[in-house]
């Protein structure tokens, strides 16, 4: 009895960012705001912070072929090729609390956080 060979599906970066329905709407929300309809919010990771890589935030429309986009409640977010590395398994959220109201990103691969949550080490 032969043995059936099953081929290998190559998991995309994408699923292994989760973009919250509550960041998503949150998003959202500004682009109306900003009357940006067509741009996505892009997330990356730039050097810099206390703790040696910073989070950043901007609304784009140009995107790369080779960006990652992630889709919720459609709205894309895009993450570029160096910074998915960084952020694979990251939860990108929005949080509304008494301590103010901003996107956070619960990061499995940083090591150590900052107290304001913005920056990382690996």
């Amino acid at each position: 009895m032969s043995e059936v060979q099953t081929p290998s599906i190559a998991v995309s970066d994408a699923s292994s960012v989760v973009f919250t329905q509550k960041a998503a709407l949150q998003v959202q929300k500004l682009l109306e705001q900003e009357k940006n309809a067509g741009m996505a919010l892009r997330v990356y990771i730039m050097g810099g912070g206390c703790s040696g890589f910073q989070y950043g935030f901007k609304f784009d429309k140009d995107f790369a072929e080779d960006d990652t986009k992630v889709e919720t409640a459609g709205v894309t977010l895009v993450i570029d090729p160096m910074s998915i590395q960084y952020l694979s398994g990251s939860t990108l959220d929005y949080k509304d609390d008494i301590m103010g109201s901003q996107f956070v990103i619960e990061n499995p691969n940083a090591k150590t956080t900052c107290g304001c949550g913005s920056s990382f080490s690996m």
